[in-house]
């Protein structure tokens, strides 16, 4: 469910809007189409949904940020049709601008097919959940869309990333802050029909979850299913999911939400092939339970792809 892409046009934007070494990492990966297919073929992966990785397509200008996001789902689509059953598609939106975010909204789905949308946790410091976002939410459940979540680096994150580079610990609480204004703003109950996907194993989402729950009652939200909301959506596991982010989760949803992920190229192949395996040796999931989250879940959610996951389980 969490795979990036990474075409040469992308990484020529990132480069030009100083993104070279994104979110404080020491470079933009490596990523071609042999050395996707070539890392799933080891990792015993049938099927990837690409999506554009966090800073995303919105470098300040709406001009080039529309252009981008056109440009690279495009390329998307092309990789889906030169790779039939391989690869699927969760197109980018030029945000924080609505109207270009809907046209985008339209034509990934309605020209390009895609298989969902992928969303960052704020564009210029707007968190999802913020009004700003109502006409899309409105859209997007309207198509009963598939919706992935992804951390970025937070507004001002050189006075709170401490130095490190932001993945390490802001893209965590990144999807927790997101993930809790979707909940506490009505976001979750006003759009029902979307389905969200919330990256890395819940982010600090166990952790927080019976705070959110009890504070809700003294700011005005009196009326939130804290937990219902949370078990409403699913949950990839990529990245460090074990030994402890996958158990605290299951306390807040059940292993029909869960998702696998390899976050491949940000994660190299190597460590994905690794936590693939220790994912698949965990005695946390029952066998049923890990077809549920290495397939059947994902067959429900993107039935285009349900027959690679057939044929590769053949």
């Amino acid at each position: 469910m969490h795979a990036h892409f990474i075409t040469p046009r992308l990484r020529a934007a990132m480069e030009a809007a100083g993104h070279g070494q994104p979110d404080g990492m020491p470079a933009v990966p490596d990523w071609s189409p042999g050395s996707a297919l070539a890392m799933m073929d080891s990792t015993g992966i049938a099927a990837a949904l690409l999506s554009v990785s966090s800073p995303g397509v919105s470098f300040g200008d709406p001009t080039r940020t529309r252009e981008l996001a056109r440009t690279v789902n495009e390329e998307g689509r092309a990789l889906v049709d030169a790779h039939p059953g391989r690869f699927g598609l969760m197109a980018s939106l030029p945000l924080p601008d609505i109207s270009d975010a809907l046209r985008e909204t339209h034509h990934a789905f309605d020209t390009l097919n895609a298989d969902g949308v992928i969303l960052q946790t704020h564009y210029e410091g707007h968190h999802l959940g913020d009004p700003l976002y109502e006409p899309l939410m409105a859209e997007l459940d309207r198509r009963a869309a598939v919706v992935l979540l992804h951390p970025t680096s937070p507004p001002h994150a050189g006075a709170t990333g401490l130095g490190w580079p932001r993945p390490m610990l802001e893209f965590p609480f990144e999807t927790t802050r997101a993930v809790a204004n979707l909940i506490l703003r009505g976001v979750r109950d006003r759009f029902p029909a979307i389905r969200f996907i919330v990256p890395h194993a819940g982010a600090v989402l166990p952790s927080v979850a019976d705070r959110l729950s009890v504070f809700a009652l003294g700011v005005g939200a009196e009326s939130t299913d804290v937990f219902g909301a949370l078990r409403g959506f699913y949950y990839d596991v990529a990245g460090f999911a074990l030994p402890r982010l996958l158990p605290s989760l299951l306390t807040l949803t059940d292993a029909d939400r869960l998702l696998y992920g390899s976050d491949y190229p940000f994660t190299p192949d190597w460590v994905a092939q690794g936590l693939a395996a220790t994912l698949a040796g965990s005695g946390v999931l029952t066998a049923e339970q890990q077809a549920l989250m290495q397939r059947q879940t994902a067959a429900a959610l993107f039935p285009r792809l349900a027959s690679s996951l057939r044929a590769h389980d053949a």
